[in-house]
């Protein structure tokens, strides 16, 4: 038995006679001189060997601290780069990837130290339907087809860059992550165009598809692990949002205590609600320029991190974000719109944090994007006084 060690893993594997390491196949083929008959031809079929290509051997790997946290799905993928990932889910739902001697879910989460049974995978040759390869005829890390203007939209909106986060000032209209009909997102066209990284990257975490702004995103597991403790905790971690409401915001600074319950609505909509037996729910509003009786500009500080808090706080207080089609007023959105503002009003403006290993801050701010600076400037334009001349 001898130990492999590489990127945070050991390995462990068995040494055998040279024999060992030869396809069934390719011993096939050194006792029949002639091409084997049909028969031997299925027979090496269903042992999952064809003539260009032989199974991978059965390797047992340690979890190194690099993997700590991962999904088993991920760390598969990471294991077997040229094998399509619904190939790796139907090894994994017919048990054949085993943690701790254990069966064990597609979304299981690794620990430091867990032995992961890889079984034999029949390796894909060169130009089968769903091999990939690189430079020399080597096999290539498989990933996603993007549209190249998605790639192209998402590099150019990092903020900041790290050795442990990237900041993505996300865009209005572009989704975190797919699902539910999306096929793409951010974090699958930055994994996209960082395929070295693309098993480590992950969403620290989210905002609503129409919402634009800060966005971190993990580099490594620990990173990740970190991040959500302190978002647990809810100390040291401070998310501001700019929101344009409706009408003049008469409460001051104000502090909104109201529990959410999220709902499923025919056609699988979601919508949240205000109800007592809801998640707690908490956010800080501030006025910070009011536009007469048309609207209001706050900032809000949200002490937790509930689906569309924001949206559902501000229509309960009475004064619902502008532009935003689900929680809003239609009237206050159409008068918006004579406005310019083509989108729901609502930017995710700075994060402030504290790294709880290193005691230091770490802050990054997104300046409003220019569809809604326009906004605000055709409504501070509008209530201007005009001048005393001819008075």
């Amino acid at each position: 038995m001898r130990r492999l060690r590489s990127s945070g893993m050991i390995a462990t594997s068995s040494a055998g006679p040279a024999l060992s390491s030869v396809s069934p196949r390719a011993r096939i083929l050194r006792t029949c001189p002639k091409r084997p008959s049909e028969h031997t031809i299925k027979l090496m079929e269903k042992q999952d060997v064809t003539p260009k290509t032989g199974k991978t051997a059965v390797r047992h790997v340690v979890v190194g601290e690099d993997f700590v946290g991962v999904r088993l799905d991920k760390f598969l993928s990471h294991q077997y780069p040229e094998i399509p990932r619904t190939r790796l889910f139907r090894v994994v739902r017919k048990g054949e990837v085993r943690v701790n001697g254990k069966r064990a879910a597609i979304d299981t989460r690794l620990a430091s130290g867990d032995d992961v049974r890889l079984p034999p995978i029949r390796e894909l040759a060169p130009g089968e339907a769903g091999a990939a390869s690189g430079p020399g005829g080597a096999p290539a890390v498989r990933g996603p087809r993007l549209p190249k203007g998605l790639l192209e939209t998402v590099t150019g909106a990092i903020l900041h860059e790290d050795e442990r986060l990237v900041v993505i000032n996300k865009p209005a209209g572009l989704a975190v992550h797919g699902g539910s009909g999306i096929n793409h997102g951010v974090i699958e066209a930055l994994r996209a165009a960082r395929p070295d990284e693309r098993d480590k990257l992950e969403l620290v975490h989210r905002l609503d598809r129409d919402t634009s702004g800060v966005l971190l995103i993990a580099r490594r597991p620990a990173v990740l692990r970190m991040l959500h403790a302190e978002l647990r905790e809810g100390e040291n971690f401070e998310k501001r949002y700019l929101a344009l409401v409706k009408g003049p915001w008469n409460l001051g600074k104000k502090r909104i205590v109201a529990p959410l319950r999220t709902d499923l609505r025919v056609g699988g909509e979601r919508t949240v609600k205000v109800a007592a037996g809801g998640k707690e729910a908490i956010s800080e509003f501030r006025p910070v320029q009011f536009f007469g009786s048309v609207a209001t500009l706050v900032e809000v500080e949200i002490l937790t991190g509930r689906t569309h808090q924001i949206r559902v706080h501000a229509a309960y207080a009475g004064h619902p974000v502008a532009g935003d089609e689900k929680y809003g007023d239609a009237e206050f959105n159409e008068e918006m719109r004579r406005y310019g503002l083509e989108r729901m009003f609502l930017h995710a403006s700075s994060l402030t944090l504290t790294w709880p290993d290193r005691g230091t801050p770490f802050s990054v701010n997104a300046p409003l994007p220019p569809e809604l600076a326009q906004v605000i400037d055709a409504l501070a334009a509008r209530r201007r006084p005009r001048s005393s001349a001819g008075r």
